[in-house]
């Protein structure tokens, strides 16, 4: 059995298709980990939902940003943004299971394999422990398979509080929780997040660097997507950290890593 952790779909079908196939992957062997942004901005979001759910126990994935934005667009009352590619989602006739496949994904996953290998969608905060950060991720996933769940789909949005606290409860929490572990890109040394700069290092604000450059107490093998700039690479890290993300919605490639080898496979974009 070989597992596989793969970067941001976004709608990428063809592609993925293609990578599992220049793989040899088998859903009775093998194993996915998919580090979330199953859709939006790419053409076959539907056939991306569609194809992942249909893999069952062999594939395992995380909530991204773009994930969640389809669940508050369906569920919270929000509104699509003009470069959203979800129509056919929401227009789909199996559209609700599918998003109550969706709700129920988790926002950190973890297994041992000779050190805690850690998977969210965009990273870690180094200020969490893993325990910390597993139970964080276990509040929030609680309230979106809950009643409650419309309700913070409706209040989700917002970067505020940027800094985390262990006494911030309400939506302040939850938000804070959500912003960490599906859009952190740069912090600060108090672990405050910046929002605005998206694209490479040299995008850093005064007093930010990238989170994976700030040492941890522990020491897990953490596996994230959502960074298509960085194109696969984690330089001066002070942790043993994955970015999965190749950028194949935006005409890069799309990668999986093999957790057992460390070895990479690619197959190139084709929205060229």
């Amino acid at each position: 059995m070989t597992t596989y952790a793969i970067g941001d779909l976004q709608g990428c079908h063809a592609e993925f298709v293609a990578l599992l196939e220049t793989l040899d992957f088998d859903p009775r062997r093998d194993r996915l980990w998919l580090a979330g942004d199953l859709v939006n901005r790419g053409p076959a979001s539907l056939a991306c939902l569609r194809e992942v759910m249909a893999l069952g126990d062999a594939a395992t994935t995380v909530l991204g940003n773009h994930d969640l934005h389809l669940l508050a667009v369906a569920r919270g009352g929000a509104g699509l943004n003009r470069k959203d590619t979800l129509d056919a989602i929401l227009a789909a006739s199996d559209r609700e299971a599918l998003l109550d496949w969706l709700q129920s994904r988790p926002l950190l996953v973890h297994e041992r394999r000779g050190q805690e290998v850690v998977m969210t969608h965009a990273g870690l905060l180094p200020q969490w422990s893993l325990a910390q950060a597993a139970g964080l991720a276990a509040e929030l996933e609680a309230v979106l398979g809950s009643e409650r769940s419309g309700t913070f789909l409706e209040r989700m949005y917002g970067n505020a509080p940027a800094c985390w606290r262990d006494d911030l409860d309400g939506i302040d929490r939850l938000r804070a929780i959500v912003n960490v572990l599906t859009r952190m890109r740069f912090i600060d040394a108090d672990g405050c997040l910046d929002f605005a700069a998206k694209e490479g290092l040299d995008s850093a604000p005064p007093g930010f660097s990238p989170w994976f450059q700030y040492p941890r107490a522990d020491d897990p093998w953490l596996l994230f997507g959502h960074w298509a700039a960085l194109q696969g690479e984690t330089p001066r890290r002070r942790v043993r950290a994955e970015a999965l993300d190749t950028g194949c919605v935006w005409g890069s490639r799309l990668t999986a890593l093999d957790l057992e080898s460390g070895e990479r496979t690619s197959v190139p974009s084709r929205r060229r």
